[in-house]
């Protein structure tokens, strides 16, 4: 039944663990999907008897398939009602100068994110708008945070991605590539829609912080701040929100261009 490997596996709950093994955990089925499209990404995949009947694609596909009980299980994943299938992975992040060095015409960066959840959905949104990178600066939520991971929906697998210790190390990176750094910021001096020109250039969205928003010293490098325009009462967008309407504006006006 693996109940030595659940045990080993079930410690990648801890960041520094996941960190230090480089290995993390793919709750659900939509994620070992995603995992198994990734070559030497899935080390081994548990499931309970009843998922195994369920997802039998999964099964074949996958090189090492671990039958474990509903409570060996259940200890590996955070959801609420586990779907029976966890997959244990491989880090699937690049350096930043490789995931820069494939040229990439869309990208985000995003610096201090803390949620999980934003984090994820973030990635999914990228995802979406045919973004070519997500990179993760700062103080961010790690990529593998089991909540990132759900939340992305497969995503994670889908799209290059890295990290940077420095924000302001990222956004001179992405410069040096030729991206325009467009910075997310509500006190903008462009705003969102009366920019198509800019956005058809390859860009690179940078992101802050769900609570403080970018600091001034970092949004002052960026290329340009770019404000989403606020029409109702609401005092500000939810910050994968704003990722969302920033990166489809930009893919929009690439497809345009």
């Amino acid at each position: 039944m693996g109940n030595a490997r659940v045990k080993e596996a079930r410690k990648l709950s801890r960041r520094s663990v996941r960190t230090e093994r480089r290995l993390f955990l793919a709750d659900g089925p939509k994620a070992v999907e995603g995992a198994l499209s990734v070559p030497g990404c899935v080390v081994e995949v548990f499931a309970t008897a009843t998922a195994t009947e369920q997802y039998a694609d999964l099964v074949a596909a996958a090189g090492t398939w671990t039958l474990v009980d509903d409570q060996a299980l259940a200890s590996l994943s955070d959801s609420v009602t586990p779907a029976g299938v966890v997959g244990l992975c491989r880090f699937v992040d690049r350096p930043l100068v490789h995931v820069l060095d494939r040229g990439p015409r869309l990208a985000a960066i995003c610096a201090d994110i803390r949620d999980p959840g934003n984090a994820g959905t973030v990635i999914r949104c990228a995802d979406a708008a045919g973004a070519d990178a997500v990179v993760f600066a700062g103080q961010s939520v790690d990529f593998y945070n089991p909540k990132t991971v759900r939340a992305s929906v497969g995503s994670l697998f889908h799209l290059p991605l890295a990290t940077e210790a420095d924000p302001a190390a990222a956004v001179r990176a992405a410069q040096a590539t030729g991206l325009v750094v467009l910075a997310a910021d509500g006190a903008g001096e462009l705003d969102l829609d009366e920019c198509d020109d800019l956005l058809a250039r390859p860009t690179a969205w940078l992101f802050g912080n769900e609570a403080w928003g970018l600091p001034d010293e970092l949004a002052a490098l960026a290329d340009h701040r770019v404000r989403i325009p606020i029409h109702g009462r609401a005092e500000s967008l939810n910050l994968s929100t704003a990722a969302a309407l920033c990166l489809y504006a930009s893919a929009r006006g690439q497809r345009r261009a």
